[in-house]
Order: C-alpha cells, then sequence, then structure tokens
C-alpha cells in the first residue's frame, strides 16, 4: 500500500505485555500462551471503551509453532477467553518473526480495501511451554527438491547470523559491543518510565508482572567476550572457512514469552467514533532474498519500501530493526547512511527478546511510542524471517 492510499488505515492503540525468559522459572513461564493472549486483547479493548468489540471485523494473530498449546488458532481462544464476542473471527499466521508485523500488514490491507473498518493485529509465543522449533518433531521441512537446489543444504539461522558476519567483516567485538548497547539502551528506557505506557500489567499464579525481566544490567564487552560461540561444528568449519564463529547466546536474541496486540482501523471509522488516531500505516513491503543467508532481507526490504512511500533514508526518524543476532542489525547499518542513535534507541531483541509470535507488534508498540515521545514524524519498522524473508513497514506519527 503506497503512502497516499484513498483510504488511511490508522493505530488507535498498541500495547505489548512484558517480556518474560522463555525457560522455567520465567515471569511468564507458568501463564498459558492463550491466557497471555488474552490479557493482552482485554486490556486492549478496554482501553478504548468507544469501540464495541462487536463491530472488530478479524483478529489476526501471528505465531510462529502452532503446535501443543498454541495449535488450535490461539487467537480465536484468546478472544473467546478475555470474553469477547463469539461472532469476531479469528485467524492465525504465520511468516515466521514477521508473522505479527504481517498480521498488522493484512489488517491494514483490507482495512485500504474496504473489506474492513476494525481489525485487532497481534501476537504471541510461550517458548517456556512450546519450545521452538516443536512444530517439526525431528521432521524434514525442505523436501528433495529444496536439498536439491540449494546442496549441500541450506543453515540454521545461527549460522546465518556468522555468514553475514563474514559476508560484512563484522568482528566478534563489534558484535559483542551492539549487545551491551541494547541492554544499556533498554535499561535506561525502563529506569525512565518510557516503556509505561506500552507494557501492561499481566497475572499470573504468583501475582502481576510489569517489568521486563530480559534486560541484563551491567553487561560489559569483557563480559560477553568469555562466552562461547555456539554453532560451530566441525563439518560446518570445513564448509565455511571464512567464519570466524562469532555468535553467543550473548549477542543473539533472547527466547522470549509475550504478547503484542494494535486496534487498527480506518480514520473515518475513528473519527465516527471520536477516536484520536496515533498513527497510519503509510507504505508496507514484504521481500525474498537469499535463503542461506537468509537475515539480508531488511536490506532489500528498506530500498523497497522508502520507494514505495517517497521517503529517503534520511526521512526516517526511529528504526526498530529486529536484534534477531548482533550481525544483523550492523550489516543492515553498513548499507544505509543513516545515524546509528537513530536504530533501535531503547534497545531491541537481545536485551528486550524475541517472542517469535510477538514480536512485530511489539516492536511496531514500542516505536509508535517513542515517535510520539520525541515528537517525531516517520518510523520504519524491519524484521528478517527465517527462509530469507523480511517484512517493512512504515508509520506516520499523526
Amino acid at each position: 500500500m503506497a503512502g497516499n492510499s484513498r483510504t488511511d488505515v490508522v493505530i488507535v492503540d498498541a500495547i505489548r505485555t512484558p517480556s518474560g525468559r522463555g525457560k522455567a522459572g520465567g515471569a511468564l513461564a507458568d501463564v498459558h500462551p492463550v491466557d497471555l493472549l488474552s490479557q493482552t486483547l482485554q486490556t486492549l479493548l478496554e482501553r478504548s471503551p468507544a469501540v464495541d468489540p462487536g463491530t472488530v471485523d478479524d483478529v489476526i494473530v501471528g505465531c510462529v509453532s502452532q503446535v501443543g498449546e498454541q495449535s488450535a488458532t490461539p487467537g480465536r481462544m484468546a478472544w473467546l477467553g478475555a470474553g469477547l464476542p463469539p461472532h469476531v473471527p479469528a485467524t492465525t499466521i504465520d511468516r515466521k518473526c514477521g508473522s505479527s508485523q504481517q498480521a498488522v500488514h493484512f489488517a491494514a490491507q483490507a482495512i485500504a480495501s474496504g473489506e474492513a473498518d476494525v481489525v485487532v493485529a497481534g501476537g504471541v509465543e510461550s517458548m517456556s511451554r512450546v519450545v521452538m522449533g516443536s512444530a517439526r518433531m525431528g521432521a524434514d521441512p525442505y523436501g528433495v527438491r529444496v536439498a536439491e537446489r540449494f546442496a549441500p543444504g541450506l543453515v540454521s539461522q545461527g549460522v546465518a547470523a556468522e555468514l553475514v558476519a563474514a559476508r560484512w567483516k563484522l568482528s566478534r567485538t563489534e558484535l559483542d559491543e551492539l549487545s551491551v548497547r541494547s541492554h544499556d539502551l533498554a535499561a535506561a528506557a525502563q529506569d525512565s518510565g518510557a516503556f509505561d505506557r506500552e507494557v501492561i500489567t499481566v497475572q499470573t499464579p504468583s501475582g502481576p508482572v510489569s517489568r521486563d525481566e530480559t534486560i541484563r544490567r551491567g553487561s560489559s564487552v569483557e563480559k560477553l567476550a568469555e562466552l562461547k560461540a555456539v554453532f560451530e561444528t566441525p563439518e560446518l568449519s570445513e564448509r565455511f572457512p571464512e567464519i570466524d564463529w562469532s555468535v553467543t547466546a550473548g549477542n543473539s536474541s533472547q527466547i522470549t514469552d509475550g504478547a503484542s496486540a494494535l486496534l487498527v482501523m480506518s480514520r473515518e471509522r475513528a473519527e465516527q467514533l471520536g477516536l484520536t488516531p496515533r498513527a497510519r500505516v503509510h507504505s508496507m513491503a514484504v521481500v525474498g532474498d537469499d535463503p542461506l543467508l537468509m537475515l539480508t532481507g531488511p536490506i532489500p526490504a528498506t530500498h523497497k519500501v522508502l520507494a514505495r512511500a517517497g521517503l529517503t533514508i534520511d526521512d526516517i526518524d526511529h528504526v526498530e530493526l529486529n536484534e534477531a543476532f548482533a550481525s544483523v542489525p550492523l550489516a543492515w547499518l553498513a548499507e544505509f547512511d543513516i545515524d546509528p542513535a537513530r536504530l533501535n534507541p531503547r534497545g531491541g531483541a537481545i536485551a528486550l527478546g524475541h517472542a517469535l509470535g510477538a514480536s512485530g507488534g511489539r516492536l511496531m508498540t514500542t516505536m509508535l511510542h517513542a515517535l510520539e515521545d520525541n515528537d517525531q514524524r516517520f518510523g520504519l519498522q524491519l524484521m528478517c524471517e527465517a527462509g530469507g524473508m523480511a517484512n517493512a513497514t512504515i508509520i506516520e506519527r499523526l
């Protein structure tokens, strides 16, 4: 959708849960993913009482591991669990790490086309309860033809992150420095109250949770340097001699539990309801890129969405690029002439976690609030995705 679309699609509200460590003992680990998302949807609608929940046309939810507790269309179950009208439908989508960003895209496309007026878009992932990759259950996800085309084989995202670091000649120190930056910025944002408006309180069996628990204070390059690279094997070292093996748990995104939700509608409907739109969805793009490097999609996605928007990188005030691995934002920065201070200024997934299906909504929520707090206009959100894809979204604060 170009920025001059006849039907303006606006964001009325955007919220997220705190980020909980995605393992046993994590702050949100005792909350069923449906209940986590249910609380998020309920809070979203309660914050906009002018919206009759029965007038919502669709609920579009991103979720990557759609198995076990996340297998029964979690958006539908969460809507019902929130006590909301059962005649409102829901669907679950999977564009890997960009799933809930794609949910916003689908919502915007439905509204821009006139097929919907009000859509809830969001995502959920409980990585402590539904283990990443569990949907595969040991199965081969590629088949014979993909294996033949990309012989001797595609690689995991961690190895792809190593290949990106090698391609852009990024050192271990640079990766670790970005990780420290992420934690420091997230800690500063949390301490200043910058996250307070976007983070809801989640009720858990152990009590309420209202703060991200993934931020590591006092992180340093020296401490991170002690961690071992986690993806090296003799076979991979022989296949990729250019890799220095620098990707560690410390310079990668954290496995996390979380949910996010946005209330999206046409500007006309917002005005009818007396609501003040906070931003409009200006432009959107999605691309495919090299499936071996896998994580480079945000680079062509940026070029594509800027061209659609009729903007340049200089027009962008705030960039949210998912820190799946530290090499991803560093490679992107090497390709674009932009002040690094504009990139993830409140920290990224290395500090705030990467609850796969919820991350797209989390990034957009953080970006919207930061644009408001800093009186800025344009925000660009980018998400690298498994299989070599990427989503890009430009929003304009109103």
